[in-house]
């Protein structure tokens, strides 16, 4: 059995099934779950072989992998890193699936990344699928993400998948692990490719929670060194006077939603027309009040208000995401971000 006088003739799997061992299982339990079942097979087995580990031996593990990790310097963790680093231990296949699956939505098991998943695209998927399958996960996701994924459905389909429910009964492991690997293989995957954020999605999101002057600072600026992309940001950005876009329904929504001495604040700032949209939607009696608030409030720096109009934007943004208003982007008259 291994021990301090032949611990350098250990072979690296022994080394790894000792340290696993030595850590034990709270210290060890993530890294346990992200290794695959072969890989769990191969540790286990150098594990019940290892026998008596002497405590100098132990030792000298830790020493070893602490040394290691001392001495690699700045660490720079990215997808193309980790990605450059398992190419040169696994096949490029199985490099290819695991940064896919990282790539995607997040979450531990699969059915927490379907839970991270928007539920109209998962509904796009689930609808040509067999109502039994669409039924199976309905059953692994939270309820209240399966009741968004149903209401998308096409009603006579989503009837099938709710008397599939009602009669289902416990599912068997083989049939669910077969349900998992087909949604990993033919829609995860796929979704993580398809689905990379554009960099000017990243940076309009970004300038959104610039105050105005510093907003007008960098688009100046990027203007001055790529027009195209500038142009493409702006276009992307959803900014506070975007807000005269909604609907009455809409603006009466947010209304309600808003704390009103922030409207007031942020109203200081508004442009007429988006003024008149907002007074336009509210009891004579509310907008005679906003309107003496506002008088009230005498000058205001333009940092507050560009603040209270940042709460109103990020506001209408959360109410369009749980669906209760619509929001109209700047990239057409006809589309809708949901």
């Amino acid at each position: 059995m291994a021990d301090i006088e032949d611990f350098a003739k250990m072979t690296g799997t022994q080394k790894a099934a000792a340290f696993m061992l030595a850590i034990g299982e709270e210290t060890g339990r993530g890294i346990w779950e992200i290794l695959t079942d072969d890989e769990i097979r191969e540790l286990s087995q150098h594990m019940s072989n290892l026998g008596s580990l002497r405590a100098g031996s132990v030792e000298e593990l830790f020493i070893e992998f602490a040394s290691k990790v001392s001495t690699v310097g700045n660490l720079n963790g990215s997808f193309e890193s980790t990605e450059r680093l398992l190419g040169k231990i696994l096949p490029g296949d199985r490099v290819q699936q695991i940064m896919d699956e990282i790539r995607g939505p997040a979450g531990r098991t699969m059915w927490d990344k379907l839970g991270n998943v928007n539920e109209v695209v998962l509904a796009s998927y689930l609808k040509n699928e067999y109502p039994q399958t669409v039924a199976v996960v309905l059953q692994k996701i939270k309820p209240e993400h399966a009741s968004r994924v149903l209401s998308v459905l096409p009603e006579d389909f989503s009837m099938e998948v709710i008397m599939r429910m009602l009669r289902m009964e416990s599912v068997q492991k083989d049939i669910l692990d077969k349900v998992e690997q087909t949604l990993r293989v033919e829609f995860m995957n796929n979704l993580a490719r398809t689905s990379r954020r554009d960099s000017h999605e990243t940076i309009a999101e970004i300038f959104n929670y610039l105050d105005r002057s510093a907003e007008s600072r960098f688009l100046a600026s990027l203007e001055d060194r790529n027009r195209d992309s500038a142009e493409k940001i702006r276009a992307l950005m959803f900014t506070f006077e975007d807000l005269a876009k909604l609907d009455p329904g809409g603006v009466q929504t947010l209304l309600r939603n808003v704390d009103k001495d922030r409207l007031a604040l942020a109203m200081k700032g508004a442009s007429d027309t988006l003024r008149d949209l907002f007074f336009s939607n509210m009891s004579e009696r509310a907008a005679k009040i906003l309107k003496e608030d506002m008088e009230a409030m005498g000058p205001v720096r333009l940092r507050d208000v560009d603040e209270a109009q940042m709460d109103m934007v990020n506001k209408a943004k959360d109410l369009a995401e749980a669906g209760e208003i619509m929001l109209s982007d700047n990239k057409g008259e006809d589309e809708l971000i949901y």
